[in-house]
């Protein structure tokens, strides 16, 4: 508005003023749509496309070499902090500032032509995006329904649900000790610290699964079989769903830790200093007062943690127990068989399921918490 009071074009003002106070917001999901490219394995795969991710999978499923798997997840890695280096790097010291006032700007009515535009070029996203897929989804269910639908398929979707539970559980119990850690022990080393366990997001999921799956081999070679007589299973952690949780806690902890910590932003200092000084512990602060407080950010955050976890696909192919699926795994499983009709039921429910977050967190962010 004030660019606009000084004479300034629609064009101009959009430009100079919206594109660079919007850069950390374009940074943050250019950011995040090149992790999710970079973790993706089912899609490269099935397409036959030569990543990392999948030079890793072949150089440690098909041709044995674990060393040659390692290095070319440590060559990943680097280019991943390489990127976001180079991004710190650019930005430079510029910080970005946004104005306290609570009144929207003025929307602008797009009239004729730039209406039509404007529309078709959103309906031509959503229908390319979602509803050509969907509809084919529902389709080919239609047809493989009966083929899929057995004891087998719910004990699968029982699989799911109960690990993406767990692993939700687990992220938001551990976002929120960091949180408040956080808020009452603050401090260089403390943020140090919370940055470094909220990294895993940024690292491809086979990464993560070979930097656990390394040290878990060896503790069960060293420990476990001198712990046990001779002839027993020698690998108790390796392939077990304390592994895969405990993937899923370095993967998606940031997923849970930033709701959460938009949550705790939203409560004043004052409440907490309140509260020790009527004679109140720390731990009998959070889980009275700042618990009920942060309900809604904890409740965002497990629903994302537990669609993300639904959905993860090279985590859980490399770390989960013999002959165990997950609805991701059937139908990656399914699709490489060429059996891509059946592959959609699965498919399916997992659109399904992530459709209900997006419901929810429309709500949750237009709705103004009363903290």
């Amino acid at each position: 508005e004030a660019s606009r009071t000084l004479g300034a074009s629609w064009t101009r003002t959009f430009y100079k003023v919206a594109l660079p106070v919007s850069r950390p917001a374009i940074v943050a999901g250019l950011s995040l749509v090149i992790f999710e490219v970079l973790n993706d394995y089912g899609a490269v795969k099935y397409y036959g496309v030569q990543t990392f991710t999948t030079a890793i999978f072949r150089s440690w499923f098909s041709l044995g070499e674990l060393n040659t798997a390692v290095y070319f997840a440590a060559l990943l890695l680097f280019f991943v902090f390489i990127s976001i280096g180079i991004e710190r790097l650019q930005r430079g010291k510029a910080k970005y500032y946004y104005g306290t006032n609570d009144y929207p700007l003025k929307r602008i009515q797009l009239k004729g032509s730039k209406s039509m535009l404007a529309l078709s070029f959103c309906v031509i996203i959503l229908v390319a995006g979602f509803v050509i897929p969907f509809t084919q989804l529902i389709i080919w269910s239609n047809l493989a329904w009966f083929k899929v639908l057995n004891f087998s398929f719910f004990n699968m979707m029982g699989n799911s649900f109960i690990l993406a539970a767990m692993a939700a559980l687990l992220c938001v119990a551990v976002g929120v000790l960091l949180n408040y850690s956080s808020r009452i022990i603050p401090g260089f080393i403390t943020n140090i610290l919370t940055r470094i366990a909220t990294l895993g997001y940024a690292v491809p999921g086979a990464i993560i699964a070979i930097g656990i799956m390394v040290p878990l081999i060896f503790l069960d070679k060293t420990i476990m079989a001198g712990i046990f007589s001779q002839g027993a299973p020698q690998l108790i952690l390796t392939g077990s769903i304390f592994a895969l949780l405990f993937a899923y806690l370095v993967r998606f902890l940031a997923v849970a830790f930033n709701p959460i910590q938009a949550g705790f932003d939203k409560i004043s200092p004052n409440v907490e200093n309140a509260s020790r000084v009527l004679g109140v512990g720390p731990f009998k602060t959070l889980f009275k007062i700042d618990i009920p407080l942060v309900k809604g950010a904890v409740f965002a955050a497990a629903l994302l943690v537990f669609v993300d976890v639904l959905k993860e696909l090279p985590l859980t192919l490399i770390l989960r127990p013999f002959n165990f699926h997950t609805l991701a795994t059937k139908a990656f499983q399914l699709a490489s068989d060429e059996m891509v009709v059946q592959s959609a039921i699965p498919s399916l429910v997992i659109i399904l399921v992530g459709v209900i977050p997006i419901y929810y967190l429309n709500r949750f962010i237009t709705v103004k918490s009363p903290v």
